[in-house]
């Protein structure tokens, strides 16, 4: 076995040889029974293992840091098997450079401009094939191709082990758009100090090292941040540049960045056992239980490529088992709908023909929510049913093919409120090419026509950072995207009123707001399929055969009694009230204990009375806005709107 190695190995100078103390094979064999060697050379077979003399394939690893036979290592206390090889096989990470999406879309862009594909195959596989295009840039000199890709099978490999392990901490963060700094010797960082270095320096050549850097979300902003050269229709460069993604910039304008709140990308989308669950690192070897591990399932939001992934593994050549995917796409949702979205909606008032309700987005991530590849989206599904079953209003409804139903061509406007069923609210960034119209083709995107996403919590318009990850559009001037009631920013919400239309129906109501994920929405493919090339054919093929479904996220519902006329509101509750509007007094007369509250029309309690009784004056000391007085007896309620000027 260490022979093996040590052919693999062949591109390491002799003084580096001599330091690893290379054993014989029957030395080596003491570590691991006959067994053991024959599963690890099992596991290794879909993985590559040489050494180019840059970088090692994740099959180099899989012997102390796949699944142990013997159920030790990569083990938690409960039996479940957490090896870190299996959970990153079923992950986009690990099958980043046989992803048909990006393939079909790196080929649109060659077709599109012939005249620039070594500069878009290189940039693009410098992040879906990491070491295939650097080992290239390295240890030749050269710009790497989708050809030289096709052949590679280090390239293949995705963002595998030293993808990230590999990774200088010098200059880290500040270098983006697939310019990563990698060491040169044969050095793997990690999170634990004083690691035990003769395993894997016997195993796999590597001399493995403690570095902090490895757990910080700088190791993550070479590829998390893409900015491109534009390029006009006629394939003419603009000489201005356009920010494709820049989801680590987002996390840096955030309150999770710094100080006492600070949260790494690794702590959501590989998140760690505790403290209170140490894990024996590599199999064969008596190593000391290390904590906190980290899970390695990288989680992000793309189910829908997962399923892809999965239901055309053989025909990809993908890493991970359909046990492996499905382990990724149930860890993808949780997070998903777990960790990335509040939905709160809130009763406002209903007159005879309206129903007014408020809904309050609140992004959970410590970034723009979507975040990332353009296409990305969040958008919103509002319906109001009858008490006998009638839909009384409905949209962000989808057809058979997936498209939102009443969507705007080109791009659909972000709304402050919804009034009608052709108002989708739809959270994205849309990109406008050189001539101010939406595309979908990367090289192309000029500026943002449109980008409301939510922000995350402590997001600033003055951070240094703002000018990667600005908000475009109309929501710039929405008063209640990102601020609070004071007008200050960083709240990290968006506040959407709903003024829907009843026709008159005055049975009781049923609201319910349901927000809905979609990764790939058909639109942005429109002009991907309208060229006729294998590899985008063969990627329209999956596309349209998969499950398209856009995935729900989270959802809220309110429920409204029938709708009563003033007159009778006043007949029934007992309760006379006046307000002359713009004013900061109400006046009521009851004969009943009343209870007064007044909300804002965010929902939120600015004043309270109790125990009022017969003729009384109360003054709000409110400033300008639309307020509800909710006025309550032992016998009965009603709700005022009232209009209040400071």
């Amino acid at each position: 076995m260490k022979l093996k190695h040590l052919i693999l190995f062949s591109g390491l100078s002799l003084s580096t040889l001599v330091a690893y103390q290379w054993v014989p094979a029957e030395q080596a064999a003491a570590f691991h029974r006959a067994d053991d060697v024959a599963h690890f050379k099992m596991l290794q077979a879909d993985l590559p293992v040489l050494y180019n003399g840059l970088f090692s394939g994740s099959g180099a690893c899989v012997q102390c840091h796949g699944s142990d036979p013997n159920g030790i290592a990569s083990t938690t206390s409960l039996g479940e098997d957490v090896n870190v090889v299996d959970d990153w096989k079923g992950s986009i990470m690990a099958n980043s450079a046989k992803d048909p999406y990006w393939k079909a879309k790196v080929r649109e862009s060659v077709l599109i401009n012939p005249e620039h594909q070594e500069l878009i195959e290189d940039k693009c596989t410098s992040c879906h094939a990491p070491l295939g295009r650097h080992s290239k840039a390295v240890l030749e000199g050269e710009a790497y191709s989708m050809i030289h890709l096709s052949t590679d099978s280090l390239g293949q490999d995705g963002v595998s082990c030293v993808a990230c392990h590999q990774q200088s901490p010098q200059n880290i963060g500040s270098a983006f758009s697939g310019e990563l700094n990698f060491e040169t010797s044969p050095l793997a960082y990690g999170p634990f100090e004083s690691p035990l270095i003769s395993p894997m320096a016997e195993a796999t050549g590597y001399i493995p090292e403690y570095s902090e850097h490895i757990t910080k979300s700088e190791v993550c902003a070479g590829c998390h941040t893409l900015i491109t050269n534009t390029l006009d229709l006629d394939g003419m460069y603009t000489g201005t540049t356009f920010v494709e993604q820049a989801t680590y910039h987002e996390w840096l304008n955030s309150e999770y960045s710094q100080g006492e709140l600070t949260t790494e990308c690794q702590a959501c989308h590989m998140p760690s056992l505790g403290g209170k669950q140490p894990i024996i690192l590599a199999a064969g070897f008596d190593t000391p239980p290390r904590s906190p591990f980290s899970i390695h399932t990288f989680s992000g939001a793309n189910t829908l490529m997962l399923n892809i992934l999965k239901d055309n593994a053989e025909v990809l050549n993908a890493s991970g088992t359909t046990e492996d995917f499905e382990a990724s796409i149930a860890a993808t949702t949780a997070l998903l709908q777990q960790q990335s979205l509040l939905l709160n909606t809130s009763f406002v008032d209903r007159t005879a023909d309206t129903l007014f309700a408020a809904v309050e987005l609140s992004n959970l991530a410590g970034h723009k929510f979507p975040s990332g590849y353009p296409a990305r989206r969040l958008f919103l599904q509002i319906s109001l049913v009858d008490a006998e079953g009638n839909t009384v209003f409905e949209n962000g409804l989808w057809d058979d093919q997936f498209y939102l139903v009443n969507e705007d061509q080109g791009y659909e406007l972000h709304h402050e409120t919804i009034r009608s069923e052709e108002d989708v609210q739809i959270y994205e960034m849309v990109m406008g090419d050189a001539e101010g119209n939406y595309t979908s083709i990367l090289e192309r995107g000029y500026n943002k026509l449109k980008d409301n996403r939510l922000v995350p919590r402590g997001f600033s318009s003055t951070h240094s950072a703002y000018d990667t990850t600005r908000v475009d559009g109309l929501a710039l001037g929405d008063d209640n995207f990102n601020l609070d009631d004071f007008g200050n920013e960083g709240n990290g919400k968006d506040l959407l009123f709903l003024n829907l239309p009843t026709n008159g129906n005055d049975l009781a109501l049923t609201l319910e707001v349901k927000a809905y994920y979609q990764s790939i929405p058909p639109k942005f493919v429109d002009e991907l399929f309208a060229f006729e090339d294998s590899s985008i054919t063969a990627f329209e093929n999956m596309y349209n055969a998969a499950d398209r479904t856009p995935v729900l996220v989270r959802s809220s519902a309110l429920e409204t009694g029938p709708f009563v006329g003033l007159e009778e509101s006043e007949a029934s509750s007992g309760i006379q009230f006046f307000h002359q509007s713009g004013t900061q007094e109400i006046q009521l007369f009851t004969k009943d204990v009343v209870g007064l509250k007044v909300y804002s029309a965010n929902g939120s309690l600015v004043l309270e009375r109790d125990n009022l009784l017969g003729m009384n004056q109360v003054y709000l000391g409110l400033s300008t806005g639309v307020y509800l007085v909710h006025l309550t007896t032992n016998k009965a309620s009603s709700i005022e709107r009232i209009w209040v000027q400071q």
